[in-house]
């Protein structure tokens, strides 16, 4: 069967954005998992503030729906508002 040049060119497109993809939800959960694992309310207001920011670009982006990333934001949030 024939591989066209377009054909070739998305799939080394699609491996490039896959690994983008993977590697900006691997942020993200992991800016969760530390606000969550955050004990001292100084500490997780700062944590809080880089994750809320990561959660909206991803969003923004497509990478998580809009409701997901609100779910999201609200998790870190009542984690947040129960160390005060």
């Amino acid at each position: 069967m024939d591989r066209h040049p377009q054909q070739i060119k998305r799939e080394r497109q699609d491996k490039h954005r896959r690994a983008k993809n993977i590697a900006d939800m691997s942020k993200l959960r992991s800016s969760i998992k530390n606000v969550l694992a955050s004990t001292k309310q100084d500490e997780a207001d700062k944590l809080y503030k880089q994750a809320v920011s990561i959660i909206d670009k991803a969003a923004g982006k497509g990478l998580i729906k809009k409701n997901t990333a609100a779910r999201r934001k609200s998790r870190i949030t009542r984690h947040l508002n129960s160390l005060a």
